[in-house]
């Protein structure tokens, strides 16, 4: 069956460049999610102004992929402790957010965080939110694939090829044959 999973997970280059490989992903659109202003712009949501949050929303066939194996690769590539930024990139909109689209995506996505934080993966508590669905706006065209149609930019050397390299290495078994 088709699901759609939206994720916050700091800048979404990052987030749709790691799940367009993953096997069972249908499309990743990038997308605001969780803000107060309708039709907004990526100006409006880096002036923090909207609420948003940057996020990737996932389409997936889950009889090909598990939302469980979506979260997995969520928690790998970011960092869920660092409250509203990742890295150099600060603000609400990069914040660590799962938006579920049922309550089966709500207990999965608390059970994970919970059993993360009781393990202590990382030396401080996840602040992720989970959080209703309540809107999602595609961004702007440039946006999308963003990663793959601009390899050369500084941004994207730095932080998202890092991303993607080591996501490619943890999860080469579950990446598409021909992505």
């Amino acid at each position: 069956m088709i699901q759609e999973a939206t994720l916050g997970a700091g800048c979404f280059w990052c987030i749709e460049a790691c799940y367009k490989d993953l096997e069972g992903v249908i499309d990743v659109y990038p997308g605001y999610a969780g803000g107060h202003v309708e039709f907004p712009t990526y100006k409006d949501v880096c002036n923090e102004t909207t609420g948003h949050a940057e996020v990737a929303r996932v389409v997936f066939d889950d009889e090909r992929v598990s939302f469980d194996e979506i979260l997995r690769v969520f928690w790998f590539v970011h960092d869920p402790t660092q409250l509203n930024r990742q890295g150099n990139d600060v603000g609400t909109q990069y914040r660590s957010v799962v938006f579920y689209h049922n309550e089966e995506q709500k207990e999965s996505a608390e059970a994970y965080k919970s059993k993360l934080n009781e393990e202590k993966v990382w030396e401080k508590a996840i602040v992720t939110e989970i959080t209703p669905m309540t809107n999602f706006f595609r961004a702007e065209d440039y946006h999308h694939d963003y990663y793959a149609n601009n390899p050369g930019n500084l941004y994207c050397q730095a932080v998202v090829r890092p991303k993607v390299e080591k996501f490619k290495k943890v999860f080469s078994a579950q990446l598409k044959t021909n992505p």
